[in-house]
């Protein structure tokens, strides 16, 4: 998270903030407030207060909100007192962070939501901004999502190409075993878009998960009731959901539903910084 923040300052200020140094004098000091301006979930209060204190370990950073809240409009998250200069100066980055995680936080929440009373849980993709997955999936735990694999070295994701590079299904189960000779620790998930590829792939030994992709309500039942009382492996659905078809997909059964929307597309939430007269 550090070296992020340093370089979106870097980014932000380049060689000085040039407007605080003409127009705010040095010896001012300010009382600031971010307020939200719309409701939804509060995340990367954390990471904002850090951008504070990176611009000036002086400025006084108080939290009236956790990560992880719901917040309404109008809302008060976050005090900062100190010098009007390094508030001013720190001001765009660390509402650029805490808008964009509150964003996502915030979608997470209205699928988490939308399957309340399932079995299922919402999980993240890899469709993050790049070098912004651990704070995406951040914001997605404080929305009361779950988070899939950080990246392609955490957990292995056999999809369609994969599938076609590999060849026979005797030659993708002996490259499962191999895997889990080596790598006992990584979990190992096959991705299926129809039925005969569930049945084939339930029979392997070493799949912990099945990507049940793009398939019909009907599907999902079908793929549930096959794979019957076993505790493994867990299913999976995924592709193109919407807030419209998630709770029809929870109801099939599967275990998890993966929406690539809360972190690819997401809208940032409305935050401000808006400072207070000093008496």
């Amino acid at each position: 998270m550090e070296w992020l923040i340093d370089q979106a300052l870097a980014e932000d200020i380049g060689s000085g903030d040039l407007t605080s140094l003409y127009f705010v004098p040095a010896e001012r000091r300010a009382t600031a407030f971010i307020v939200a301006r719309e409701g939804g979930v509060m995340s990367g209060g954390v990471v904002a207060a850090e951008v504070f204190r990176r611009v000036d370990p002086e400025l006084e950073v108080s939290f009236l909100v956790s990560d992880g809240d719901r917040i309404s409009a109008g809302a008060y998250l976050m005090k900062v007192e100190g010098s009007a200069r390094s508030m001013l100066t720190a001001e765009r980055v660390a509402l650029n962070f805490m808008q964009r995680m509150s964003g996502v936080a915030s979608a997470t929440r209205r699928y988490v939501d939308a399957v309340r009373g399932t079995r299922a849980r919402i999980l993240d993709t890899r469709k993050t901004i790049p070098a912004w997955r651990w704070l995406d999936k951040a914001a997605v735990r404080d929305g009361g999502g779950s988070n899939h694999r950080m990246g392609l070295y955490d957990r292995v994701m056999v999809k369609d190409n994969h599938l076609v590079a590999e060849g026979r299904l005797d030659e993708l189960a002996e490259a499962i075993l191999r895997l889990k000779a080596e790598h006992p620790e990584v979990g190992v998930e096959l991705e299926a878009d129809r039925l005969d590829q569930v049945a084939d792939f339930l029979g392997m030994a070493g799949v912990d998960y099945l990507l049940l992709d793009n398939m019909k309500l009907a599907d999902l039942r079908e793929a549930v009731a096959m794979r019957g009382e076993r505790a493994s492996p867990l299913l999976e659905a995924s592709g193109g959901v919407t807030l419209e078809t998630v709770a029809g997909i929870a109801a099939t059964g599967v275990d998890f539903i993966s929406v690539g929307a809360i972190t690819h597309s997401v809208m940032a939430l409305d935050l401000a910084l808006d400072f207070v007269e000093r008496e």
